[in-house]
């Protein structure tokens, strides 16, 4: 029998936006579709708060603009929820902070799972995370976000099942603590998403059998290597050897170039040019999903500040972009409930320099944690 809740009582989840690196073979030319790659990242990230109403009925609020407009979701996937489990009892739902919507986040997943999540321990029941983003319509093609929510790090999915089922998680590897991802944001342009999307992929030409090989060798014998051993260049190089195959086959989506923003693409290939001569190591670079959110990622805080500086010095960034330096996250959501106090942990976490915001123009820095 669920029991009542008490009437102080709260449960916050916090959970992180996700990069998507890139898809294994999006078109099934070697016989399963999609499989995806992906990590989580600090910084950012999607805070839901569940408390008893006011009154006899339900109170969705949120903070901010983009908190207002991510309302509509978030309750019909209380709903959703209520319609699955029958459990009807009036909430307060408040958005304290959402992650930005078609930016390349995964901010739809995580508003999801955060709902749900948050749902289910006001509830006390237990409905496994993949559950909940089945039920809310979420992982039709990429599970990273899903499995990013249960345990951050680097995360490696083989594609949803054919009956819609969330795609399986093959690997999860920690990412070394000292690595960090570069950021670059473009707030005047939105990545494609839901039907836009969905008309995108049917148009385009089915990704090669020797690329998508090309992709599976670099992921399976780069990539996961150079987490799993501590070989940043190896891990860099697979990364971007897969952003440059994936870039040329989405580009006719992106009126014909590898990067959604324009802005986001000539700081990129500045990057791409001028980090190894800098730091004296590779960069993995690309960018995540459609965009325009793009990353570079990067061996240490210090090879982070080196590049940010020398790219701002040479003004390689146009001064509406936003670039954050992070850390790679390798744990998952954050969940606070006030009955147990024991188990609560801060919903927002990061060490001393996992993120630096640099205003534009000019090269001032100031950490936000």
């Amino acid at each position: 029998m669920v029991q009542a809740a008490a009437p102080s009582r709260t449960v916050r989840v916090a959970a992180v936006g996700r990069l998507h690196l890139g898809f294994l073979d999006p078109a099934a030319t070697l016989g399963r579709r999609f499989g995806s790659l992906g990590l989580m990242v600090e910084g950012a990230a999607t805070e839901v708060v569940l408390a008893p109403p006011p009154g006899a009925a339900d109170r969705f609020t949120a903070d901010g603009a983009a908190g207002e407009a991510e309302l509509p979701r978030a309750m019909a996937h209380i709903q959703s929820l209520r319609a699955r489990t029958g459990l009807p009892a009036p909430l307060h739902l408040h958005l304290a902070h959402v992650l930005p919507a078609h930016a390349g986040l995964g901010s739809g997943t995580q508003l999801a799972l955060a709902v749900g999540r948050a749902f289910a321990r006001w509830h006390r029941i237990a409905l496994p995370t993949a559950t909940l983003a089945h039920g809310l319509g979420r992982g039709l093609r990429s599970g990273i976000g899903i499995a990013g929510f249960d345990e951050g790090g680097l995360l490696l999915d083989g594609g949803p099942g054919a009956d819609g089922t969330p795609a399986p998680v093959l690997a999860r590897l920690a990412v070394p603590p000292e690595w960090r991802v570069l950021l670059v944001q473009d707030p005047t342009r939105r990545g494609l998403s839901g039907s836009e999307e969905r008309a995108a992929l049917a148009r385009l030409a089915p990704l090669g059998r020797a690329q998508a090989a090309d992709i599976c060798h670099q992921v399976l014998m780069q990539v996961l290597p150079g987490v799993a051993g501590r070989d940043f260049a190896a891990f860099a190089n697979g990364v971007s050897q897969m952003q440059q195959v994936l870039g040329a086959h989405f580009a006719p989506a992106q009126d014909g170039e590898p990067y959604t923003s324009a802005a986001v693409g000539n700081l990129m290939r500045w990057l791409a040019a001028h980090t190894p001569g800098l730091i004296g190591a590779p960069v993995g670079i690309g960018q995540s999903s459609w965009g325009p959110t793009a990353f570079a990622v990067l061996p240490s805080a210090l090879a982070a500040h080196t590049v940010v500086q020398a790219a701002l010095a040479a003004e390689a960034a146009a001064p509406h972009l936003r670039l954050d330096v992070v850390a790679v996250r390798n744990q998952g959501a954050q969940v606070a409930d006030s009955d147990q106090p024991a188990a609560a942990t801060p919903l927002r976490h990061a060490s001393a320099d996992s993120l630096w915001r640099w205003a534009q123009p000019g090269p001032s820095v100031w950490r936000t944690h």
